[in-house]
């Protein structure tokens, strides 16, 4: 059985205020901010990672097998990690310590994505293991807000915020 996956890619009103790339407000940046998802479901992380590029500020490897994330992230040394916590033998609590216990590593941000929370829990400021975490489903918008509020020192990048109906939404 093959899952499907949610996705507004634009918005359904022509007179809505928000669209791609220019959603965006950063001028001048020069390089892509480097990201890792990590997560067992090979449509979802390729969803986040061609509509994340699609905004012109990031780069993304994806790795669907949890058991080669800390030597993926080793090679690709990323900016900030997208990491599930649910998956198949070796879950993301596993990965992010091992990742943390990478003097080359242990700095690098991760955020966690679950199902396992409600959206209200993943506002409420807590973290798991240390990290911050947000609530699958979840929308670009919102990923991207977390992702810019999270890397490490620089700009952080602004967001317009959509209407309900504008978001691209994750499972």
């Amino acid at each position: 059985m093959k899952k499907v996956i949610e996705a507004d890619f634009l918005p359904r009103e022509t007179n809505a205020g928000f669209s791609w790339p220019s959603s965006i407000g950063a001028s001048g940046m020069k390089e892509k901010r480097r990201v890792l998802i990590v997560h067992n479901d090979r449509d979802t992380t390729h969803l986040v990672k061609v509509l994340l590029e699609r905004t012109g500020h990031y780069l993304l490897l994806e790795e669907n097998d949890a058991t080669k994330a800390h030597q993926s992230a080793r090679n690709f040394r990323p900016d900030l990690i997208l990491l599930d916590i649910v998956m198949p033998e070796t879950d993301g609590g596993e990965v992010a310590a091992r990742i943390e216990a990478d003097p080359e590593l242990q700095n690098t941000p991760i955020i966690f994505l679950t199902a396992l929370v409600t959206r209200a829990e993943a506002k409420s400021g807590l973290s798991i293991q240390g990290h911050p975490f947000l609530a699958k489903p979840v929308s670009i918008p919102e990923l991207i807000s977390a992702i810019e509020e999270h890397f490490p020192v620089g700009a952080a990048l602004r967001v317009l915020s959509p209407t309900r109906d504008q978001e691209a939404t994750l499972r």
